[in-house]
């Protein structure tokens, strides 16, 4: 019986000791910091980036003229001589071919021959005329012979501008002959060489003008629009530090069968003798809005039926909540137009458990 009086005692004393211990630990707690007490919760973070909404978007181009134009032959013939290669620089006037002109000459002496034959028979037919007139005054002529004098004399008229006409026309094609440039340019092909002949019209050379030059690319179906309303800008392989302003002049109405993109021609207002044709260029389009957001994922976005916030961390590890504007969601991210700044960090996994009251730890930092 005192054996269980003393057990029992034993048991009292350690419950009391350890209910003491209990109380002083608490009331070491309460006179503590609350927010020592708690342990930092680990967030991933991400920084804020503002672009463009439409990235930009570029295209391998070829530098071409505007105008090219082929030149050929106004009369046949055989083309005697050649006188220029491709690839050579011509001015308004240079001979480019010249064809035998055998024909020709013979044909330019039969008109000059008829011309002045023509000529003494209209002399010969007004001289007449005019008899008949000064007879018919006199009375010594009948109307029917003074009918018949101006008659000849128009006849022989007529025959005169005839002759005269057909020698103009045997020298023009004399001179048609020699194949001159119409402007200045670059003989970008040649289709004739000595001893062919030719027909009147054929294509002998095709000159690239040289006034106005234009960035030539594929652009898909997609991006047609943008082309079209969109900001362009061409740099050349030989020099991708300098750029030109372009602007679309023409897209071609139908679509490549095979690559099914639409032949695009931007004109380049600003190019000099630096842009060669047949170069290699880029071509980048902008938009014209010129709209920039940032990119974060959906699982940053905090909503509780109000507005739309982001968790920013600041460099002690303290998180405050700012209202932001979106712009549009995506299938994974969301697109911001404002409310945060340039280079913020903000919060990306866990928004929902977060307190602004607490501080946080960052383990991760990723650049979206």
């Amino acid at each position: 019986m005192r054996a269980i009086t003393l057990f029992d005692g034993f048991f009292r004393l350690l419950a009391g000791s350890l209910l003491a211990v209990a109380m002083i630990g608490l009331a070491g707690c309460d006179s503590k910091d609350p927010k020592q007490g708690l342990s930092k919760r680990p967030v991933l973070i991400t920084a804020v980036h503002y672009a463009p909404q439409a990235p930009e978007r570029s295209f391998v181009g070829t530098i071409k003229p505007r105008t090219e134009t082929d030149l050929g032959f106004r009369v046949g013939g055989k083309v005697a001589k050649r006188l220029v290669e491709v690839g050579q620089s011509v001015e308004a006037g240079h001979k480019l071919a010249i064809l035998d002109q055998t024909d020709l000459k013979l044909q330019a002496e039969q008109a000059e021959a008829e011309y002045s034959a023509a000529k003494g028979v209209l002399a010969q037919a007004i001289a007449s005329e005019n008899r008949a007139k000064e007879l018919r005054v006199k009375g010594w002529a009948t109307d029917a012979q003074m009918d018949q004098a101006r008659a000849a004399a128009d006849e022989a008229r007529a025959r005169f501008a005839r002759a005269e006409r057909s020698v103009e026309l045997t020298r023009n094609a004399l001179s048609y002959a020699t194949l001159e440039a119409d402007g200045p340019g670059v003989v970008a092909a040649v289709l004739v060489e000595s001893g062919q002949v030719v027909a009147t019209g054929q294509a002998a050379f095709r000159l690239a003008r040289i006034g106005e030059k234009e960035a030539v690319v594929a652009i898909p179906e997609t991006l047609i629009t943008r082309a079209t309303k969109g900001l362009a800008d061409v740099t050349l392989w030989s020099e991708p530090g300098r750029h030109y302003a372009a602007k679309l002049r023409e897209v071609a109405p139908l679509a490549d069968p095979a690559t099914r993109t639409f032949l695009a021609k931007f004109s380049l207002p600003d190019a000099d003798d630096r842009v060669a044709l047949g170069m290699t260029a880029t071509l980048t389009l902008t938009d014209p809005d010129k709209i920039r957001v940032a990119r974060v994922p959906l699982s940053a976005l905090f909503n509780q039926g109000g507005q739309s916030s982001l968790y920013v961390v600041d460099a002690a590890g303290e998180v405050r909540l700012k209202a932001v504007a979106v712009k549009a969601y995506e299938s994974e991210d969301v697109l911001i137009a404002g409310g945060v700044d340039e280079g913020d960090q903000v919060v990306t996994l866990g928004v929902q458990k977060l307190d602004p009251a607490e501080k946080v730890r960052v383990v991760s930092a990723l650049t979206f």
